[in-house]
């Protein structure tokens, strides 16, 4: 129990970084604008409901498919890791956004996948539980899609007090610290291999 409560931050960070609720809160507003409450509440639940099934699927199936395949997770760090670092420089260098018709599949895509859960989170959670385990990288993930659905109910209320710009600068760190942890992703895949 101690380990769990001691890698829990060391989980925490890198899948808080990865789904980056500042950088999905304009892009939410800009889809749900002209809904209800209720909508928009049916989106939340959606969104959140399908990113937790589509992180729970992949970490069941992501370690028998790379067996199947191959693929090592030396080999997924350094993969993950370089799509993580062009994510990452896509968003710093190119502002965000991403606009749809009213749709009733909006919470599943593109808000719960790939929004919410993208290869970002996908390469995070394989990378988290070769390091520390399944049980602290699920709490984590857990505790960060319960933060995205206040993030989301509250999505109003934070825009208005950080500012779209306070946002976009917040959105814009997180995209450099996720092009940190690519790059560690990609050296702890390198020194897997060479060791």
């Amino acid at each position: 129990m101690m380990e769990i409560l001691k890698s829990l931050p060391l989980t925490f960070i890198p899948l808080f970084v990865a789904i980056d609720i500042f950088g999905i809160l304009p892009i939410f507003t800009s889809l749900t604008v002209e809904m209800s409450p209720d909508e928009k509440r049916t989106v939340i639940r959606d969104s959140t409901i399908t990113a937790l099934i589509v992180s729970m699927v992949f970490v069941a199936l992501g370690e028998g498919v790379f067996s199947i395949l191959g693929i090592t997770v030396d080999d997924f760090k350094i993969a993950g890791g370089l799509v993580l670092l062009v994510l990452a420089i896509i968003e710093l260098i190119k502002p965000s956004g991403l606009r749809r018709d009213h749709e009733d599949t909006i919470g599943v895509v593109p808000i719960g996948v790939p929004l919410i859960v993208g290869p970002a989170v996908l390469t995070t959670l394989i990378v988290l539980i070769d390091h520390y385990g399944i049980a602290p990288t699920v709490i984590s993930l857990v505790i960060n899609l319960v933060i995205v659905w206040i993030g989301l109910n509250a999505s109003r209320e934070i825009t208005r007090f950080i500012g779209k710009n306070g946002i976009l600068a917040i959105s814009k760190v997180m995209a450099l610290l996720l092009a940190a942890i690519a790059v560690m992703m990609i050296r702890l895949g390198i020194e897997g291999l060479t060791s």
